[in-house]
């Protein structure tokens, strides 16, 4: 297998990483009949967006290389929000449950 068809691969791998995360969502909110953002969505983010940056380097796109350096910034940033909310809440509940005992 040449190494221009392997990038394409990956490429390809990546592109459909990241669009998995608008079927996921779209289900998501067709099953609970109101627009949410599942967790999967950014996991599916951060995984098409690396093979997509490393796709981009490959072929040396600073453009590409822009958009999805910061494209992984911003899905990493959701996904730090989300467990830092998920703590919190986390917290609280153990505070509830001690203060109910």
């Amino acid at each position: 297998m040449s190494n221009e068809l392997i990038w394409l691969i990956i490429g390809l791998t990546g592109q459909a990483l990241f669009s998995m995360r608008f079927l996921v969502q779209w289900l998501k909110s067709e099953k609970q009949k109101k627009s949410i953002i599942p967790l999967e969505f950014w996991y599916f983010s951060i995984a098409g967006g690396v093979t997509l940056l490393s796709y981009a380097l490959y072929k040396q796109d600073p453009v590409f290389i822009i958009g999805q350096v910061t494209g992984l910034l911003i899905y990493g940033r959701n996904l730090w929000f989300i467990a830092r909310e998920r703590e919190a809440l986390r917290e609280l509940r153990n505070q509830n449950q001690a203060a109910s005992s």
